[in-house]
């Protein structure tokens, strides 16, 4: 018995030097300069008003996914944006609720200030109580002015805060050409967005799953806690009568004339569009088709790889409580472009052949290369998708005991 045991701790000792010793040639894989993290293809053509015949002054249209850019008009002219503001209502109170300071179930007292905005309303009741979801759903479905502001006073303690926080997030966001004055979109002096940064706020806020449990409805009655019913029609007509679409904020002023940011979505494509100061309430709709038209027609957005998707890969892993690793990328994987061009794509994969533990969950493992017709068009990060812990002495006995038992059967 103590012979044995001589030759297990002799076993281990030397089990242990050996891994030590291999740790400096672990892990060569380097990766090239000019990395792209986020896979996107942006295609430069871009047509003008005049080939497309669109009615608003300024418009923009980007694919959801990559951020590239299909068409532009006068993108960045300052303009008046009317409730197009309210995206950013939207987009800060789901952002409240990500961060545990609001649920959408919480009841809010609505204020006498709040309830007697003017404008597109909710017709809230002063010193009821109302909840998040439901003051939510009139910003979004009806472009309410009461609701907004309700939201506004319960997240920052009164509107000009808000608005601060407003200006706050589009800065973040790289909304350059961007002014908030109050968060209702009324005018005033001094508040100003442009086309390109109102399609960055809408790109953001889609990012919300629960977005869309609002954005898609088209008619519904709300009752008021009194028992009152206010039936609400979504102003976004395009939800019904454009196929696909499912999102989308409009906006009227007489300084802003008609606006509208919309998103619709098909075959692997997500297209948001927004045009600024169209002369009709139908131009605005009928602008937007336009560009949606010609988005999907011809352009098309290939899904290469999914985020829950697991490479396949030979990768040793030395010194863990695992021998192998699964690894995947962060996000699903598009390629964007003109529709038939890419005809021959080709993913290669550029991982190490080995790794040492510990490897956290999310660490950058490797990357895979995406070739058009030979040509590499971009690169991703792969990254582990589970934590491998660095193994201890008894998992190193343990896993000793079970190749003597092995090789003494």
């Amino acid at each position: 018995m103590k012979k044995i045991f001589v030759l297990l701790f002799v076993s281990v000792l030397s089990l242990t030097v050996v891994l030590t010793c291999g740790f400096s040639a672990v892990y060569n894989f380097k990766e090239k300069e000019n990395n792209v993290v986020n896979l996107e293809y942006v295609n430069d053509s871009k047509e003008t008003s005049k080939e497309l015949n669109i009615s608003a002054p300024s418009a923009y249209v980007v694919e959801y996914h990559t951020g590239s850019v299909i068409y532009e008009k006068n993108p960045e002219d300052k303009k008046q944006i009317a409730s197009m503001v309210k995206i950013m209502t939207a987009l800060l109170t789901f952002e409240a609720i990500d961060n545990g300071l609001l649920s959408f179930d919480k009841e809010i007292v609505v204020s006498d200030n709040a309830a007697g905005m003017g404008g597109s309303q909710l017709f809230l009741d002063a010193g009821s109580k109302y909840k998040v979801t439901d003051l939510l759903k009139g910003v979004i479905v009806v472009s309410a002015n009461d609701a907004n502001v309700a939201l506004a006073e319960e997240i920052a303690g009164s509107e000009e805060e808000f608005v601060s926080k407003m200006n706050e997030k589009a800065i973040s966001l790289g909304m350059n050409n961007t002014m908030f004055v109050n968060a209702t979109g009324l005018p005033a002096d001094g508040q100003y967005s442009c086309a390109k940064d109102v399609s960055l706020m809408t790109r953001e806020l889609l990012k919300h799953k629960e977005y869309y449990n609002y954005s898609k409805i088209w008619l519904e009655d709300f009752t008021h806690p009194s028992g009152r019913v206010t039936e609400l029609a979504n102003t976004n007509k395009l939800i019904r009568f454009y196929k696909g679409c499912d999102s989308g904020k409009t906006g009227f002023t007489n300084d802003a004339m008609f606006c509208l940011s919309a998103s619709a979505s098909r075959d692997n494509m997500r297209i948001v569009s927004t045009v600024i100061g169209a002369p009709t309430s139908k131009d605005r709709f009928s602008d937007v088709s336009t560009l949606f038209n010609y988005a999907f027609g011809k352009y098309e957005n290939k899904l290469l790889l999914k985020s829950d998707d697991l490479i396949e890969n030979n990768i040793i892993v030395n010194k863990g409580k695992a021998e192998s690793i699964l690894i995947g990328p962060k996000n699903d994987v598009y390629v964007f472009g003109e529709k038939g061009e890419f005809k021959n794509l080709k993913i290669d994969f550029e991982l190490p052949q080995t790794l040492t533990a510990p490897i956290s969950e999310g660490q950058i493992i490797g990357k895979a290369i995406i070739y058009n017709n030979d040509t590499e068009i971009c690169s991703i990060e792969l990254s582990a998708k589970s934590t491998i812990e660095k193994e201890n002495f008894a998992d190193i006995l343990k896993r000793i005991l079970s190749f003597w038992n092995i090789k003494n059967k």
